[in-house]
């Protein structure tokens, strides 16, 4: 049985409709899987993943606003939805996407961006050199979650450096030494909350590289 839990009160205020089927989880919750539907994120960011043999975190992609994610969807024996934000997320049994056609031309191209995500990430994973994993890696975060100002693209979400370590298979330490790197050379920025902010000119789009 799927654990209910209540949205908070601004957003029940906010949209009552919506406010019925919503559920929330606090950044760093991991959200429950059942095999009988899935969720669709509402506002916020969701990290997936699954665990290798050595018990190690493989990141598979992130899902962001309106983007369904569940067991019903992968072939994996472990898979994990992590929360990156506070995360509103709605749910929807099988039986309901089923009978509903309004639901699957939602579903359809919701499902399309996650697979070119999971490919772009296949590609990064595949680079030999670490240093030009994490570069790529950037360059797809910017595409998924950035949000572009004066001094560049700002991150929206503050990554963590083992979260960057886990998406392309290295460690924490080699991060922080190849962020520090790419900062010196102007690359990247911080702002006051840590968020990384990439100059626009030092990451094309994606489908440049």
């Amino acid at each position: 049985m799927l654990p209910l839990t209540k949205a908070p009160l601004e957003i029940t205020q906010f949209d009552p409709i919506e406010a019925r089927r919503l559920h929330f989880y606090g950044r760093g919750e991991n959200i429950p899987l059942v095999p009988q539907g899935f969720w669709q994120v509402y506002q916020g960011l969701v990290q997936l993943s699954t665990i290798n043999d050595n018990g190690e975190d493989v990141l598979l992609g992130w899902a962001g606003s309106s983007t369904f994610f569940g067991l019903w969807l992968t072939n994996l024996q472990t898979y994990q939805a992590r929360t990156l934000t506070d995360v509103y997320v709605k749910w929807f049994s099988l039986s309901e996407i089923e009978a509903s056609p309004r639901l699957a031309q939602i579903l359809v191209p919701q499902l399309g961006r996650r697979m070119r995500q999971t490919e772009a990430l296949l590609a990064i994973v595949g680079q030999r050199r670490v240093e030009d994993r994490l570069h790529k890696l950037l360059v797809l975060l910017k595409q998924e979650i950035g949000q572009p100002g004066a001094e560049g693209t700002r991150l929206s979400v503050r990554m963590t450096h083992q979260n960057l370590a886990n998406a392309i298979c290295t460690t924490r330490v080699t991060i922080t030494r190849l962020l520090s790197k790419f900062q010196q050379q102007g690359w990247i920025g911080f702002d006051r909350d840590r968020h990384i902010i990439l100059k626009d000119s030092s990451f094309a789009n994606f489908a440049e590289l």
